[in-house]
């Protein structure tokens, strides 16, 4: 088999493993080479090399990605899962009564744990700081043994029956909804688990991880893929796991904790309820926040979030709810802010950086804003995209007694955008789409795939872009968010999950025709597939009963606010 390798031409045996040559280049990356790279599709590097996959003539083009890479560091992650969920069977057995992975947290993920003490009482109390050790020891001898992940493909009817007998009940329940022949069942020793997605050649490979004992569970800690050769930090942001843990609780109360828990209500026709049930959490979650704003008589409002956690339809219905309170809300947009496009400062590839700081007109934002917040009158700013200059429309505005204004932007926590403004006058508000759906009890959704999707099908329809042309965005989309908007989200007086319950199941039906149009040659390809097969877990569900002041319409069209 011959492979195009940097430009070079490489010969390799058939049947040999994509593991062997990961070895031979691995000086090549900055870290540890998780997964191989053919043609644009990731490859296990467990797998031989069969000359068979390859008819065409071409010669395929050959890569690796590493652990600093997203798909790599999601690779890492799931065979420390496994090897956390076996350490804990192994260390408690039957004793586990629960034991769920739930979220990710900074740089770990949380899982939540259960287990029977010696009077029948369930809690995480028996997961003591010397059995948490033991578990950590447990996981250490698995990578130090070096012992394999396999995977085994077998009828769906078996992976349920074996899952069945196992008490796995989730994952019999997601399975029923799989119209495959087969399903691809993973082992490590004598555990046996399913995952979505690629899972490393063997636990040595796992190298980096360590333990937290969390409230109600335990945080396993892995590498940050910025810095992939150090542990990562155990520290969490307590406001953060707070309202991770509320959505989780309250998807637990209504009986809609999975994917398959979703699935069972929308086919038997409780799709709506479940629709106007989280709606109606988001609402209880936005009258809290207005009466805590109303409680400390705040006069600012700054709104921040990354890209696709729905900031405008947020400051909009937060808007509705201070006037149930007896305020008078005033949304205003920092995009209105923006400096001269001539005078928008440019990234390192020579193209317009319209996400930091400095793309900001400061001075303007806090000329106007503090002389609202001291009873003048102000000509409102406006910004026309189209000729890149701000505008001045006629608009005016002047604060009486019971106004507030509401300002959203991805700058809004750092207060080098609202210097002049007193803090005691801003009440600040971080909002992301934090799911709390899961697609079983071991496999997590992530926020960034959700935010992903929302953004693709909103491009789409407000812009005109292909799904093609905003996958191969979303990295430089991620880097300003770590950069401008993580580093302060911990400064905000209240947190928002914008995330409902139902949102992919009624995504689905917009995003996949998206992704089915992106060419098999594309560099997005394999971002594609990856999306595509998390949607296929899903039933789709009609937009028809979606409100029209949801989030979600944002995304989707149909909504109530001026949101494009």
């Amino acid at each position: 088999m011959v492979f195009s390798y940097r430009n070079t031409t490489v010969e390799v045996a058939d049947g040999t493993l994509y593991q062997e040559l990961a070895l031979k280049y691995r000086c090549d990356y900055d870290s540890e080479i998780m997964l191989a790279r053919v043609d644009n599709r990731p490859v296990e590097l467990g797998r031989e090399i069969n000359p068979e996959e390859f008819r065409g003539g071409k010669t395929a083009v050959l890569s690796f990605i590493p652990l600093s890479d997203r798909e790599g560091h999601k690779t890492y992650e799931r065979g420390a899962e496994m090897m956390f969920l076996r350490a804990m069977t192994h260390v408690f057995g039957k004793r586990i009564v629960k034991l769920k992975l739930e979220y990710g947290l900074g740089d770990g993920i949380f899982f939540s744990v259960g287990i029977r003490d010696d009077d029948g009482k369930i809690s995480d109390a028996p997961l003591t700081d010397e059995k948490l050790d033991e578990v950590l020891a447990t996981m250490r001898k698995y990578a130090d043994g070096n012992e394999k992940f396999r995977r085994l493909s077998m009828p769906t009817e078996e992976a349920i029956e074996l899952f069945r007998r196992h008490g796995m009940s989730d994952k019999v329940r997601l399975l029923h909804y799989r119209r495959t022949s087969y399903t691809n069942v993973n082992r490590l020793g004598n555990y046996y688990d399913y995952y979505y997605g690629c899972m490393p050649p063997s636990a040595g490979y796992i190298k980096i991880f360590g333990l937290r004992k969390l409230t109600g569970g335990v945080l396993l800690i892995l590498p940050n893929r910025r810095t992939p050769n150090a542990p990562g930090s155990g520290e969490i942001s307590e406001a953060m796991f707070r309202s991770r843990r509320e959505s989780t609780e309250w998807g637990e109360n209504i009986g809609v904790p999975t994917v398959a828990a979703l699935n069972d209500a929308i086919a038997r026709g409780d799709g709506t309820g479940i629709i106007l049930a989280s709606e109606a959490y988001h609402e209880h979650k936005l009258g809290e926040i207005a009466r805590q704003i109303r409680e400390e008589g705040r006069k600012i409002v700054m709104i921040a979030g990354p890209s696709s956690s729905g900031k405008t339809s947020f400051s909009h219905r937060l808007s509705v709810q201070l006037a149930n309170v007896g305020l008078r809300a005033h949304p205003i947009a920092c995009d209105n802010y923006y400096v001269s496009r001539e005078e928008t400062p440019l990234d390192e590839n020579g193209e317009y950086d319209f996400e930091c700081l400095e793309a900001i007109d400061i001075g303007a934002f806090n000329e106007q804003m503090t002389t609202l917040l001291a009873g003048g009158e102000v000509g409102l700013r406006s910004f026309n995209f189209r000729t890149g200059m701000p505008e001045y429309n006629g608009n005016t505005l002047k604060m009486g007694k019971e106004d507030v204004l509401v300002i959203e932007g991805i700058h809004c926590l750092n207060d080098r955008l609202s210097f002049m403004i007193p803090a005691d006058q801003k009440f600040r508000i971080y909002i992301s789409a934090l799911t709390a759906l899961n697609i079983d009890e071991h496999n997590r959704i992530s926020t960034t795939d959700l935010r992903e999707i929302r953004r693709l099908v909103r491009d789409n329809r407000t812009r005109g872009f292909s799904a093609s042309e905003t996958i191969n965005r979303w990295a430089s989309v991620m880097h300003g968010e770590e950069k401008n908007i993580f580093p302060f989200r911990d400064t905000a007086d209240a947190t928002f999950n914008s995330a409902t319950l139902y949102d992919l199941a009624v995504l689905k039906t917009f995003a996949e025709p998206l992704l089915f149009a992106i060419d098999r040659t594309s560099p997005a390809c394999t971002e594609a597939t990856r999306l595509l097969k998390l949607l296929d877990y899903f039933l789709g569900l009609s937009c028809e009963d979606v409100p029209r002041n949801s989030l979600l319409r944002e995304f989707i069209g149909g909504s109530l606010f001026p949101v494009g």
